[in-house]
C-alpha cells in the first residue's frame, strides 16, 4: 500500500461520512457566493487526480472524457446530478484510487512531465504527483465542510 494513497482514501472516506445525511437537492444547491456545489466538488476530486497522475504522464484517463471534462479545474456544474450518478461518483472516488495503486506498483508512470500547480506546487514525478493529492483533497474537503455548512444553516422563512 502506497502511505500518500492511504491517506487519500481517509480523507474521501471522511468525505463521504460528511455528505451521507444530504438530500440530492442539497448536493446540487449552488448556495450564493460560491461557484460550485457539494457534488461538483467530490467528483472534481476524481478528475484532479486522473489529471495529475494519468494526462501529466502521457497515460490514457482512467474514467469517460465528459466525466473528466465536466469536473476538471476550470469547470462548473452545468447541470443537476442524479441520484444514480451522485452513487456512481462515490464509487469512482475509491475504483480510481485503486487502479491508481495497481498502476503506480506496475510502474507505468514512466514518462511524466514536470509541471507547477496553480498553487505554487513544482512537481517532477508520480511520487510528488501522489505526494501533492492529500493537499488538494484537503482544500477540496474544506470547501464542502463550507458548502454544507451555508446550505443546512439557511434560515427558512
Amino acid at each position: 500500500m502506497h502511505p500518500q494513497i492511504e491517506t487519500i482514501r481517509k480523507t474521501r472516506e471522511a468525505l463521504l461520512n460528511l455528505i451521507h445525511d444530504l438530500t440530492i437537492e442539497e448536493i446540487n444547491e449552488i448556495p450564493a457566493g460560491f461557484n460550485n456545489n457539494i457534488i461538483w466538488n467530490v467528483a472534481h476530486l476524481i478528475a484532479a487526480q486522473q489529471g495529475v497522475c494519468y494526462f501529466r504522464a502521457g497515460l490514457p484517463l482512467k474514467i469517460e472524457n465528459a466525466f473528466f471534462l465536466a469536473y476538471k479545474p476550470e469547470s462548473k456544474p452545468e447541470q443537476r446530478v442524479t441520484a444514480e450518478e451522485v452513487e456512481k461518483i462515490k464509487e469512482m472516488l475509491f475504483t480510481t484510487l485503486d487502479q491508481l495503486e495497481t498502476d503506480y506498483g506496475q510502474n507505468i508512470f514512466t514518462n511524466y512531465t514536470p509541471w507547477t500547480t496553480r498553487y505554487g506546487v513544482a512537481i517532477q514525478n508520480i511520487d510528488e504527483a501522489i505526494s501533492f493529492l492529500p493537499f488538494h483533497e484537503g482544500i477540496h474537503l474544506g470547501y464542502v465542510m463550507a458548502l454544507k455548512k451555508v446550505i443546512k444553516n439557511k434560515v427558512l422563512v
